[in-house]
């Protein structure tokens, strides 16, 4: 009997050494499976992040180009507004070309006129009627000078 208990013996330690083995390929299947469910949710939450980075990317996006439409209509409209003010200023300045002009010539008659005084002053003209620009009489209001004004022609 002595050997059938040294062969009982030897199983049992066999047995305990399997399941030892089974514990330990089991705690190892554990670690695994805690490892890959750890790794799924790192995914899930890495997945997450970049779906909320790509969408606060594309709220940008967005923002921005109408931020741009804005921008580009206020362009639009302040290029209109230039150019209606370059138009008016063209024509301004046709209107004071003119108007110096004829400011211009207007001075030219009084100068005429002013140093023609002498001539009227000793040829005594009666035959001119008082209100006459040649009537020595009158030069006190030939003698006033001309202003243009924007007012005094108007198209």
């Amino acid at each position: 009997m002595a050997s059938s208990s040294g062969d009982s013996s030897g199983f049992t330690q066999l047995q305990n050494s399997g399941s030892e083995e089974n514990t330990q390929m089991m705690l190892v299947d554990q670690r695994k499976r805690k490892r890959m469910q750890s790794n799924r949710e790192s995914a899930r939450r890495s997945r997450m992040k970049k779906q909320k980075h790509l969408d606060d990317l594309m709220a940008q996006v967005t923002q921005l180009r109408k931020d741009n439409n804005q921008i580009l209509t206020t362009i639009n409209v302040t290029t209109q507004h230039y150019l209606n003010v370059e138009a008016e200023n063209s024509i301004l300045r046709a209107q004071m070309m003119e108007l110096n002009h004829r400011l211009d010539s207007l001075n030219e008659i009084l100068n005429y006129i002013n140093t023609s005084n002498g001539i009227f002053e000793n040829d005594h003209h009666e035959d001119l009627p008082d209100h006459s620009f040649m009537n020595p009489s009158n030069l006190f209001y030939l003698n006033q000078p001309i202003m243009a004004s924007p007012d005094l022609f108007q198209y």
